[in-house]
């Protein structure tokens, strides 16, 4: 299995850098852009301020993708540290969806603001 890393271009110049990390930029974003769709989802399924930070799941993904990243010949320490970043953006959008999806007349769950 070829690696990740061992499919970088050895470049000579910034063009061909560039031209390297626009061609990845035409992959990541819709990817970015359909794991955001699946960011409206939860904040539809979870319908609860309260859930949508899931410190659990985002230690989870975490032990995910370091061994990924790893394999792949990437820094493990990089890897974590934008994923952790990716994840605080998409939890702050996950709220934004939430009170989107509200304002557009999702009721809230019966449980929500109910005192223990």
């Amino acid at each position: 299995m070829m690696r990740a890393i061992d499919k970088v271009n050895n470049c000579h110049s910034m063009q061909e850098v560039r031209a390297g990390v626009n061609a990845l930029d035409d992959i990541l974003v819709p990817l970015l852009v359909e794991r955001s769709g699946y960011m409206t989802q939860a904040a539809k399924v979870k319908n609860d301020e309260s859930l949508v930070r899931d410190e659990a799941r985002i230690q989870t993904i975490i032990d995910r993708v370091r061994p990924m990243a790893e394999a792949q010949g990437g820094n493990p320490d990089l890897i974590e540290r934008i994923y952790r970043a990716m994840m605080e953006c998409y939890i702050a959008y996950e709220h934004q969806e939430l009170a989107r999806l509200r304002a557009e007349g999702l009721p809230p769950k019966n449980n929500e603001g109910a005192q223990p």
